[in-house]
């Protein structure tokens, strides 16, 4: 059997941890695979998890720390409150090789600070990018970057092509990669002036990774015609927060219309399949697990108010990139 994958988890960060953390590991070990859990936290509390919950003594380590990064704490204070916390010493075990990846749902500030005071960049990245996954008509899309960076260059945007088509190779093999940029038009003379030099740079630069497909509207981000949509922090993260709102308005707005009549409720028993699916492919934590994208180690981001089952896909993102050697192919494919 090849060496395990050993995957850090500060099991302290994020709405209701660390029970969800554990709750989500065990789902994720429930169908076999080669992986290690190092959990870091309070042992006081995360030992008698395990034991209730019944996760193999052979699955896991625990490393203790009573201390730990609350939401609420700055990037700033997050990273002066010491190098005791759970968050620094799971990031700590991945910069010394004792862990193949890193995952918290707590502080995505504290998050980046910390992961970029320990961990290096991929040589020729200047910025690292958040990336995460966003459903569409044909299958998923990586989009990126998604808060990290407020202002990009033309450089960083190529790099951000680069990394996310890398990152959708990891995660689907047997797809082609076809990135895009957000913009405000589908036209060449649409955008501001860096938007238009990349959208020159990444047209004329053929890359064997990805097939570039030009210009993308907000509008057409789930249509399916391209996989990998780049933009910048900004533009990104706004992006992201009105699709998680529409979403949630759409499910809660159907649910009304399907339960406040006697013809909704009966409409609702008839096609309760197709509402299955259709939920189904609107739950967000089915998608869940950001990845911060030019560190030379990998570091996942599970949301903070998700639940244990989207834990357990955010585990299964870590268990993906790294046995694709994510980290590898962004190396071998930067300009």
């Amino acid at each position: 059997m090849n060496n395990p994958i050993k995957i850090a988890v500060d099991a302290m960060g994020g709405e209701n941890s660390p029970y969800k953390v554990i709750k989500g590991i065990k789902i994720h070990c429930s169908s076999p695979n080669n992986v290690i859990y190092n959990i870091f936290g309070n042992e006081k509390i995360i030992r008698p998890l395990l034991d209730q919950i019944q996760i193999p003594n052979s699955k896991y380590k625990i490393f203790h720390t009573e201390n730990s990064i609350k939401d609420e704490d700055s990037p700033l204070s997050a990273a002066k409150k010491g190098k005791d916390t759970s968050m620094w010493l799971a990031i700590e075990s991945l910069k010394k090789d004792h862990s193949d990846a890193i995952i918290s749902a707590g502080n995505t500030g504290a998050l980046f600070v910390i992961a970029k005071l320990n961990l290096k960049m991929i040589e020729k990245i200047e910025k690292p990018a958040l990336s995460a996954l966003w459903p569409n008509k044909n299958g998923m899309n990586i989009v990126l970057d998604l808060g990290a960076n407020i202002d990009c260059n033309e450089k960083n945007l190529v790099d951000f092509s680069l990394m996310g088509s890398a990152l959708h190779k990891s995660l689907f093999e047997n797809e082609d990669q076809k990135v895009a940029l957000l913009n405000i038009g589908s036209e060449e003379l649409k955008g501001n002036s860096i938007i238009k030099n990349t959208y020159q740079i990444l047209n004329e630069k053929k890359n064997s990774l990805f097939e570039f497909k030009g210009y993308i509207e907000g509008n057409q981000i789930m249509n399916g015609d391209v996989n990998v949509i780049v933009t910048d922090g900004f533009t990104g993260n706004i992006a992201l927060k009105t699709a998680e709102g529409t979403a949630n308005f759409i499910n809660t707005e159907l649910r009304k219309a399907l339960t406040s009549s006697l013809i909704g409720k009966i409409s609702s028993l008839l096609n309760i399949r197709n509402l299955k699916k259709f939920k189904k492919k609107l739950d967000p934590r089915l998608y869940n697990g950001a990845i911060l994208l030019g560190l030379d180690k990998p570091v996942i981001k599970s949301h903070g108010s998700t639940d244990e089952l989207g834990f357990a896909n955010s585990l299964k993102v870590c268990e993906k990139i790294i046995n694709s050697n994510l980290i590898s192919k962004i190396k071998k494919n930067i300009i």
